[in-house]
């Protein structure tokens, strides 16, 4: 992919205006900065399989087992494909390649769901690019699908969203939880290290805060630690994301480059501290 402007002086350009500081590509030593050396300087073929929303259930499945793995209903190529006739009355659609929350879309149910609205958010995320964007390779390779899965409800919950268990784990070693809940709702994030104590820093979201109540500490950790490292093992970074599901733990997704690197932490002494974990050479 030919692009104006190289990797390293797209993104240096792209972090000051966003960050606020210019990169230091021979020395980075905060976690945002590391992640853009990681860009352009870390990236391997294999992670393209690992960002794909569809390709990466078959490579959990093979590492921590099926189990693990929220059930796929539909796979389609175009958003013209989508079997809506076949779909049940809850499900959700999400593209293979899409970033963060943009090619998701969620229906509780079929009654009330705006099928014109989830068109025109899937056709845009299947024109996105973060590759191009954010010079996420990764995902330059992930053929474009779009996928339905099973809608997942966990009844020892009284919100309507799941909350997202999101292990940042460094060479195989996960070190910190965020913890996000009513996503839909009022966003809030909390941290937490591996003994479930909670951390004093928000991000990476610049207006989210910490929730009223602190996160009950999952029956599971232990069980869900062993799989952030299973599948984490030998990847300078990567975010591990899992869900706790009335008991029992589903893979959501991995991600290599939070907020693509741009995000913000509060207070901004942790972007330090985080980035002392991730070694780069």
């Amino acid at each position: 992919m030919g692009f104006l402007f190289p990797d390293n002086l797209y993104l240096s350009l792209r972090y000051r205006c966003q960050v606020g500081r210019w990169m230091d590509w021979k020395h980075p030593k905060t976690f945002t900065e590391k992640i853009q050396w990681l860009k352009v300087y870390g990236f391997k073929e294999e992670y393209t399989r690992l960002v794909d929303k569809y390709a990466v259930k078959e490579y959990v499945a093979e590492k921590i087992g099926e189990e693990y793995v929220i059930p796929t209903i539909g796979v389609w190529s175009r958003v013209e494909d989508i079997s809506w006739s076949e779909l049940p009355n809850q499900f959700v659609l999400k593209t293979t390649h899409g970033g963060g929350g943009t090619g998701v879309v969620i229906c509780s149910n079929r009654e009330h769901f705006d099928r014109r609205k989830a068109i025109t958010q899937l056709a845009l995320s299947m024109k996105s690019n973060a590759g191009r964007s954010y010079r996420e390779h990764p995902y330059d390779g992930v053929p474009r699908k779009i996928i339905a899965e099973k809608y997942m409800v966990d009844t020892n919950s009284s919100s309507c969203d799941l909350s997202d268990y999101k292990f940042f784990c460094f060479n195989g070693a996960p070190k910190y939880c965020q913890v996000i809940r009513n996503r839909r709702t009022c966003e809030t994030i909390d941290f937490y290290d591996m003994e479930w104590n909670h951390l004093p820093f928000v991000g990476l979201n610049p207006i989210a805060k910490n929730g009223e109540s602190p996160v009950p500490k999952p029956q599971k950790i232990q069980l869900m630690i062993e799989i952030c490292r299973k599948l984490s093992v030998g990847i300078p970074f990567v975010r591990v994301d899992l869900y706790v599901i009335n008991n029992d733990i589903f893979f959501g997704e991995m991600t290599f480059y939070p907020a693509s690197g741009m995000g913000v932490f509060t207070p901004k002494e942790w972007d330090a501290i985080l980035g002392e974990e991730i070694t780069v050479c």
